[in-house]
């Protein structure tokens, strides 16, 4: 089987792996750095292995706000290796990390040349858009308590850690809500003892009771990736 710490490049027979193998290079995820503009030419594909990235949506009036996450257990920019090479969302770094990098031209190819690296892809991008359905449904229907509680968990789930560096201005922008209503939040999970806050790290204490406040689709979200791979 193949040896990578991305659930989706450690899916594929090894065969397949050996054959994308030599095209994979590591880099490092910078915090805050963007390798995706909505819009722009995709030049890399990336298989995040540490580190998690954001995709977002941009208003003009500079809101932003995110539409999917994306850590181990999935690619960023993936399906430009299927069509046009287009970015159709931005994305930001917003847990550094490292990542597989290869050529979006040469995952073109070897998608065309490999079935299975064309079907993960394919069922990967409707993961994504299912996530981004989520997101939505989120954002209209519940409240920000069980959002941040949903959204930890899930930085839980990809990095592997209890302990994050995060901002109150970065939550409020990914759950697309006002820097007090963050706060506010975060006062009320640390006073119940789900979390530990101070300036820039959150640490979570009490998993059980984050999931049972969190809404229901950490868990939709969490099924979607688990049938992935």
């Amino acid at each position: 089987m193949p040896q990578s710490q991305n659930h989706i490049l450690n899916s594929l027979p090894q065969n397949i792996f050996a054959r994308m193998e030599p095209h994979l290079a590591s880099v490092e995820l910078a915090f805050a750095s963007v390798i995706a503009e909505t819009g722009q030419q995709v030049e890399s594909v990336y298989f995040p292995y540490t580190g998690v990235i954001s995709l977002v949506v941009e208003m003009q009036v500079g809101d932003m706000i995110e539409t999917a996450m994306v850590g181990r257990d999935g690619v960023v920019n993936g399906t430009s290796a299927l069509d046009g090479k287009i970015s159709l969302h931005k994305a930001i770094v917003q847990v550094a990390g490292r990542a597989s990098v290869i050529n979006s031209d040469a995952l073109r190819r070897l998608a065309e040349e490999c079935e299975p690296i064309r079907s993960i892809l394919i069922r990967h991008d409707q993961v994504l858009f299912a996530q981004a359905q989520q997101s939505a449904g989120c954002n209209a229907c519940h409240t920000v308590e069980a959002r941040m509680c949903r959204w930890l968990l899930r930085i839980r789930d990809l990095t592997g850690s209890d302990d994050m560096e995060l901002t109150q201005e970065y939550l409020s922008q990914m759950l697309g809500v006002r820097r007090s209503s963050v706060s506010l939040v975060a006062g009320t999970l640390q006073s119940a003892g789900f979390i530990k806050y101070r300036r820039g790290h959150i640490s979570l204490m009490d998993i059980d009771s984050l999931k049972q406040g969190a809404c229901e689709c950490y868990e939709t979200v969490k099924h979607h990736y688990e049938r992935l791979t």
